[in-house]
């Protein structure tokens, strides 16, 4: 039999592993309470969202959000939710609508065609001489597509539909040869 240690000495473990022989303690407590903690939290969590199914279903909740998105959207564009020239028309005379546009024209566009819109590196856009077109909708498919060869960026997949609408709607309440009452 050996020995007791005194209780200043560390005992070794019997066995050796390359020559490297380890000290016989025991683990912390506060590391021992983050690993049952941690394997409590799995099991819950395993539960409820995998075994049980109580969770929130995420399709369900992204389902929703999109009705939610197309509704917000038929709103913004009016009763019908079809966006074509003349409900772009329609959105030039709407206040909010405006203040939103100036927001982000002035934010993301303003660089390129001015914050008056007189054309810097970009165009003019107050002249008749639109070089893509100068409808609504053909506004709206050049700012969401892009001009890659005249060096304007797709802003569609950056501002989304309802931004690159309201600054549609910006730019045609102030391209006064085509202003429609």
């Amino acid at each position: 039999m050996s020995k007791p240690l005194p209780p200043d000495e560390d005992a070794l473990r019997p066995h050796s592993y390359d020559g490297i022989q380890e000290y016989d303690k025991r683990l912390p407590n506060w590391w021992l309470f983050t690993l049952y903690g941690t394997v409590v939290f799995a099991i819950i969590y395993w539960a409820y969202y995998h075994a049980y199914g109580t969770a929130p279903d995420d399709g369900a909740a992204l389902k929703s959000a999109m009705v939610e998105n197309t509704a917000q959207a038929a709103r913004a564009t009016g009763s019908s939710g079809v966006l074509n020239d003349e409900a772009l028309w329609k959105l030039s005379h709407d206040q909010t609508k405006l203040a939103a546009g100036k927001v982000t024209f002035e934010t993301m566009c303003a660089s390129c065609h001015k914050p008056d819109m007189t054309g810097l590196i970009g165009p003019n856009l107050l002249d008749n001489q639109w070089i893509h077109g100068g409808q609504p909708m053909e506004v709206m498919k050049t700012v969401t597509e892009g001009v890659l060869a005249k060096g304007m960026v797709a802003w569609g997949p950056i501002l989304g539909k309802e931004k690159i609408t309201e600054v549609v709607a910006y730019v045609m309440a102030h391209h006064i040869p085509a202003r429609r009452s």
